[in-house]
């Protein structure tokens, strides 16, 4: 049954509450990177936007918004006059606008950034940019001008100081944003009963990072181990790996897209996501015993702080982007990435290529090179292949639904090894 569109607290007509296949995006007036960026690094010529893997954070430059010393953090913290707990996603935006995961942002957009980006995918300025990052807010007495300290629990997390407060069209940005405002999509239904009615811009200052239960190394700290010289491919997932993930992003590295020995950043999403996902904690922890299972040099693994929209292409780009501010070239595109269905119907809200066909589109303009992932299957004769050839050379497929494995392991049966690694089903057995 459907909730109530009321509770978007937006006046919108009947029509605006439709589903459209793909997000609608106008064309960005901005310098397209030429086709020579996306050689390999071995080849391509000095002063290229892409000329090593530590390459130009988005917007030019990383930005740090943490103090560094304990008299600038006392004298951030005595100029403000409220306090406000963060919730779980705010949490994951502030520590991102923090460390420089949004750059360029220094904070919460305000109401002519945000709509800006939720109409062009793009900054005021033309710089392409996923999805809007707002401070949402039901508190009647907040205004522009305040200086408020952001906590996590007992911890100081930054200082924002207001410039701004607004009621957003909520079901209008849905709409733009996610393809749908139903609320049978998790991104919309997240916007519709977790945000607070207004939203406020404003300027970030960094106290502390959260303490997480999984270590999130800033975007800094993760470009000084990544080598400078070959191209890195990151994968992004938000569910445990399981063989035929591991699979695609280690052959990812034999893609004629990528140079001679690249390197593959595994870069899981540990923040909220989907209601039904299995818990950051949880996945954390098959990451960490596959990371030791599967250990090489051209496998690295690191831990994002990001809260899920679900938002297919649009989100493809939010994740690009970001991990062009952690130092990736390349980025390696599902199918159906960030997909959702809807929770009433079942149905896909986004096509199997809506993600890979957006991110080609803007790839060049991002600076970042989409790698589409293969189609790989299971065969009894001759293992993981692709789908094509499979079906061309007549080899017996073996399949195994998410929804069987679900079963299975809740019910204590052995899973095949060529479906899931044993040591992430020991995990999510004890952790069930």
């Amino acid at each position: 049954m459907k909730l109530s569109l009321a509770v978007l607290s937006i006046a919108a007509t009947a029509t605006a509450f439709t589903t459209i296949s793909t997000p609608a995006a106008r064309t960005v007036s901005r310098s397209v990177v030429a086709d020579e960026v996306f050689a390999p690094v071995s080849i391509r010529a000095s002063g290229t936007q892409l000329e090593a893997a530590k390459q130009t954070p988005h917007g030019g430059s990383l930005v740090d918004l943490i103090l560094s010393s304990d008299e600038e953090k006392a004298a951030a913290v005595a100029k403000c006059t409220k306090e406000l707990q963060l919730s779980p996603r705010q949490l994951c935006d502030a520590e991102l606008l923090m460390n420089g995961g949004f750059s360029p942002l220094t904070g919460f957009m305000d109401e002519a950034t945000y709509k800006n980006v939720v109409d062009e995918v793009a900054l005021p300025d033309g710089l392409i940019f996923g999805l809007p990052v707002v401070f949402d807010t039901n508190d009647e007495d907040l205004s522009p001008g305040d200086i408020v300290l952001l906590k996590d629990g007992d911890r100081d997390i930054a200082t924002i100081e207001f410039t701004d407060k607004y009621l957003p069209n909520k079901a209008y940005e849905c709409l733009k944003c996610y393809g749908t405002s139903e609320i049978e999509h998790p991104g919309a239904l997240m916007v519709a009963t977790e945000r607070g009615k207004y939203y406020m811009g404003g300027k970030i200052t960094g106290l502390n990072l959260p303490v997480r239960d999984f270590p999130c190394k800033t975007p800094a700290e993760v470009r000084e181990t990544l080598p400078d010289d070959v191209d890195v491919v990151a994968f992004q997932c938000r569910n445990p790996v399981h063989r035929a993930h591991y699979e695609l992003f280690t052959r990812a590295l034999d893609d004629a897209l990528v140079g001679e020995d690249g390197v593959v950043l595994v870069h899981p999403t540990c923040g909220p996501t989907q209601a039904d996902d299995i818990p950051g904690v949880v996945r954390y922890k098959t990451y960490e015993v596959l990371k030791e299972e599967t250990k090489n040099d051209r496998t690295r693994w690191e831990y994002l702080p990001y809260s899920m929209h679900m938002a297919g292409p649009r989100e493809a780009i939010q994740h690009m982007m970001i991990r062009k501010n952690f130092g990736c070239t390349h980025f390696i595109i599902g199918r159906d990435m960030a997909g959702s269905k809807s929770s009433v119907t079942g149905e896909d809200y986004y096509g199997a290529y809506d993600a890979q066909d957006f991110a080609k589109e803007k790839g060049p303009e991002l600076g970042v090179m989409p790698v589409p992932s293969l189609n790989l299957v299971y065969t009894d004769e001759e293992g993981y292949v692709t789908a094509d050839e499979a079906k061309e050379k007549g080899l017996s497929e073996k399949k195994l639904s998410g929804t069987k494995f679900r079963q299975m392991l809740r019910g204590g049966e052995d899973i095949p090894e060529w479906f899931a690694f044993k040591s992430v089903v020991k995990v999510l057995r004890e952790n069930n």
